[in-house]
């Protein structure tokens, strides 16, 4: 946005002696001088109008230069459609555009009592002589005022909305640009001023022609940046999630000053076993291509995380991909700007049942921890390159988290901005997010608000995504454990302690289907991979078994044939549980199935 000082000095280089513009309508051959002004006001128009991607601003800057120099009162109204980046409804007879006052300025010689304020809608006028050239794209001048109070259909009160006292003559030209009548500038004249002739109404209409233009342009860039917003937050979880594991609350909010929607991002996984994974990355740059960049990580991540991988083989499955994408683009066959923007993203997965956090960063900040108690600090861990880099592992990162503590997951534009370098942010992170635990009554939303209200200025530089997890940890009482040699015989004793455990938890009417899994689990276990062999049962809304066992091979489901004597335990594992699967770890493999049980209620009588 050009500033009035800006336009000021503009001004004060093309206002001769006398303070004012001389008028067009003096005479009918202007002389050379007046007319060397004429066009330098034209040029300062050229020079500060048009410089913002602000509707509002932009009308505004038109009128600061109107008054007083050419006029004592300047007034912008535009369509109401115009304000949102829509197009504008066409000028119609019966008056249907709903036009708003956006911007007004005057001198001291017009008073401005009961003239319409800026924001108030423009009540609509019906169709006369008068207006009908404005209706079709022309400027309307009025040398004598007292010709609206006659052919305007306005009832005289109204009309004191409209034309202001004290004022000698008129113009209005329509914003047309583009085959789009946007609006309407209108400007008035005391009898300070020489009336309005039509070499103003000319001088006039090419300044306004150039504000068209800009107010059009601010329309379609407000357009298309509430589109990429709307595409950009439709990618993004829900703002608060209640899990299991975890209480979730997280904000996003783009770059201001015309720089618009990037690609941060956040996500929030379930993941087997009652764990959960959270997400934070950054595409750099901004526009539609960083969100379209965004939307294929995103995708890719939450693909990958249901393969159940530990966070450092996530990552490098994601940094291919991303190299994947690169070469697309180097080959022309692919739109991906992944390999010129770069990316970062740091992925974390919390087992509420052992209390422990395991992370891995491709170049991002690590996350903040707010314990319980209310002391803050930053989780230590190796951030590897930027995703993209390739030939680089990702560190793996482990951290035991007190129940009730707060994970803080954010981009580098909550921390890091033209006043502050990333340490600074993150120490004032920490403060913030120490402060707001100590602050009663707020909840992981609102702290959200406070600390994006407290750590990014009103007008940021870079786009922030900030997600807030205040995790839980699984009772105790609902998790049960067993282990078993390699020795068939040990099948009958893990149905045994599964229809007990379960006779505790009053869960008799699942106690068949779960020692059916549990024998075909642990059969195949002992069979084929050797012991020992582990088994758990925990129990939340479903109720997850897991049966581990030293092998790492993968299990493969497949249909028997009936000549076939053996083949049939997975499948039926599959046909009887809920969901089913696999996930790797250093001591093996681990086999889980889940079943829906309900809702219990939590052991500290809170409902979730």
């Amino acid at each position: 946005m050009v500033s009035r000082q800006a336009a000021g000095q503009w001004l004060a280089l093309v206002t001769p002696a006398g303070g004012t513009l001389p008028a067009g309508g003096a005479t009918d051959a202007p002389d050379r001088e007046a007319e060397r002004r004429r066009r330098e006001l034209s040029h300062a128009a050229a020079a500060t109008i048009g410089a913002s991607l602000d509707v509002v601003d932009t009308a505004q800057t038109l009128v600061d230069l109107l008054v007083p120099l050419f006029a004592d009162l300047a007034t912008v109204d535009l369509a109401e459609q115009v304000l949102v980046g829509d197009e504008p409804p066409e000028f119609a007879a019966s008056g249907d555009v709903r036009l708003r006052r956006i911007a007004a300025a005057r001198s001291a010689d017009i008073p401005a009592e009961k003239l319409l304020a800026v924001g108030e809608a423009v009540p609509p006028v019906r169709d006369n002589a008068l207006m009908r050239p404005l209706m079709e794209g022309r400027p309307v001048v009025v040398p004598d005022i007292s010709t609206l109070r006659t052919t305007l259909p306005v009832d005289p009160e109204a009309l004191q909305a409209f034309v202001p006292p004290g004022a000698r003559s008129s113009v209005a030209v329509p914003l047309y640009a583009r085959g789009l009548i946007l609006g309407c500038v209108t400007v008035w004249r005391s009898d300070r001023l020489p009336a309005f002739g039509d070499g103003d109404a000319a001088l006039l209409e090419d300044v306004v022609t150039r504000t068209a233009l800009g107010v059009d342009n601010a329309r379609r860039y407000t357009r298309e940046h509430r589109s990429v917003l709307a595409l950009q937050r439709s990618l993004l979880p829900h703002s608060a999630l209640d899990l299991g594991a975890a209480e979730t609350a997280g904000v996003y909010q783009p770059a201001g000053g015309g720089v618009g929607v990037g690609g941060d991002w956040y996500d929030v996984i379930p993941l087997p076993s009652l764990r959960v994974a959270f997400v934070v990355g950054d595409v750099v740059g901004h526009g539609l291509d960083a969100t379209a960049a965004m939307a294929r990580l995103r995708t890719a991540v939450q693909t990958l995380a249901d393969l159940d991988l530990d966070p450092g083989e996530l990552l490098t499955h994601l940094d291919d991909l991303v190299l994947g994408f690169s070469a697309e683009r180097a080959a022309g066959a692919g739109r991906s700007e992944l390999a010129v923007l770069g990316a970062t993203c740091l992925y974390a997965v919390y087992d509420p049942v052992a209390g422990r956090l395991t992370a891995a960063s491709a170049g991002h900040p690590p996350p903040v921890v707010r314990c319980a108690r209310g002391e803050s600090f930053t989780v230590e861990m190796a951030p590897g390159p930027p995703l993209g880099v390739g030939g680089m592992p990702f560190e793996v990162a482990e951290l035991d988290v007190s129940p009730g503590s707060t994970l803080a997951f954010f981009t580098d534009g909550l921390v890091e901005n033209r006043v502050r370098d990333v340490e600074e942010g993150t120490a004032a992170l920490r403060d913030c997010l120490a402060v707001s635990a100590a602050t009663a009554g707020l909840t992981l939303d609102e702290t959200c608000r406070h600390v994006l209200g407290s750590l990014v200025p009103e007008v940021p530089g870079d786009d922030v995504a900030l997600l807030l997890a205040q995790v839980r940890r699984h009772p105790p009482g609902r998790v049960a454990t067993w282990e078993f040699e390699a020795e068939l015989s040990q099948v009958a004793r893990a149905r045994e302690g599964v229809a007990g455990q379960l006779s505790d938890w009053q869960l008799d009417d699942l106690a068949f289907v779960t020692e059916l899994v549990v024998s075909e689990l642990v059969t195949n276990a002992i069979r084929y991979a050797g012991g020992p062999v582990g088994l758990r049962l925990m129990l939340d809304e479903v109720l997850v078994c897991e049966v581990s066992d030293p092998s790492s091979t993968q299990p493969r489901l497949r249909r028997a044939r009936d000549t076939d004597e053996g083949g049939r335990g997975l499948f039926l594992v599959a046909q009887l549980a809920d969901r089913w699967g696999c996930r790797f770890t250093g001591q093996g493999k681990t086999i889980w199935t889940e079943q829906a049980v309900g809702a219990p209620p939590r052991e500290d009588g809170a409902s979730r």
